[in-house]
Order: structure tokens, then sequence, then C-alpha cells
């Protein structure tokens, strides 16, 4: 996915495209990290000093709406972590550092097509996280 696909979508839904919101399109298909709205925000802040926290969290809102970013839930902080990747894939969540960290599953090939076709459901995304203890968040001898 390209920023330019996320910046159309928001123009599509009626938003103006501010360099702000291209911003935060941009960090999103740039990070790999599964940031939150503040981390964007803390981010791109220094940048664009008019940049509000409401700009981020109404973009986000909007392209989760979309369906071109997922809202990953949180991993153990109690916030909302998105991901501007779509595909079908799996996500591991540490409960203490609160990294995610994206897993490649062919076992997912094809699952989103079978829930469309039997549910009627249009699909703007899924997600699937297992949380536990990144290898260096565990104690020693865990494995």
């Amino acid at each position: 996915m390209s920023s330019l696909s996320l910046t159309a979508s928001l123009k599509q839904a009626g938003l103006r495209l501010t360099p702000q919101r291209v911003a935060i399109c941009q960090f999103l298909l740039e990070s790999k990290d599964h940031p939150t709205a503040v981390m964007i925000y803390e981010h791109l802040r220094s940048r664009y000093p008019s940049l509000s926290p409401m700009t981020v969290y109404n973009t986000l809102k909007a392209l989760v709406e979309l369906g071109q970013v997922n809202a990953l839930g949180h991993a153990g902080d109690n916030t909302v972590h998105y991901d501007a990747n779509i595909s079908p894939h799996l996500h591991l969540a540490c409960i203490r550092c609160h990294r995610i960290v994206d897993v490649p599953c062919d076992c997912l090939s094809g699952l989103d097509e079978t829930v469309r076709r039997t549910s009627g459901y249009q699909l703007l995304g899924a997600c699937l996280m297992f949380y536990g203890l990144c290898p260096t968040c565990q104690p020693s001898g865990v494995s």
C-alpha cells in the first residue's frame, strides 16, 4: 500500500488533505512498530507545530472506518495500536514492553475469503493477536 492510497481514501471520505494528514499516513506506512496515536503525535509534532492530537485521532478513526488501517487493540498497555498492513497476518504482543511484531502465516491464506463468503460481511480488516513475553522480557531460562 502507498501513502497515495491512504490519502486518496481520506479525500474520498471528505477530509482535507493537509500536510499533517499526509504525514500521519506516511508515518503509518513506514512504521514497523504498530504505533499508538500518542506515538504518532509525539513523532510528528516537532515538524508540524500546528498538529493537534485530535487531528491524529480523527485521521486514524477515518482510516480504520475506511478499512485502510487496522486498530489492533492494546498490547498490555490499554492503548490502541495501529497497523497500515491490512493483509492477513498474525501479531505477537509483549505484555511487558508492549511491542507488537508481525508474523506472516500461510494458515491465514484464504481465511478472509471464507469468512466473507460464509458470512456475507464486507470485510474491512482483521486482527489476530497473541499475547506473551518477547525474548528480551522473558526471565532467563523461560522459553
